[in-house]
């Protein structure tokens, strides 16, 4: 995997170019965890099986879509 976190911009040495692209997938990808997280079931986990999880998973996915 390519690291896509920008840099420092104060750090002189060894800078690298990040693809625009990347970085914006990558952003838009921690965002949907964030708004995920906000859902109490799905941040901790309150559901033990993985078929009632991924459920409760998809109902809150189901409601962050509609709005």
């Amino acid at each position: 995997m390519r690291p896509v976190i920008a840099m420092n911009p104060t750090r002189k040495h060894h800078r690298r170019r990040n693809s625009r692209a990347l970085y914006r997938l990558r952003i838009q990808v921690e965002c949907m965890f964030h708004r995920l997280k906000r859902f109490r079931a799905v941040a901790t986990r309150y559901e033990k099986t993985a078929t009632n999880y991924l459920a409760v998973l998809h109902l809150a996915c189901m409601m962050l879509w509609l709005n």
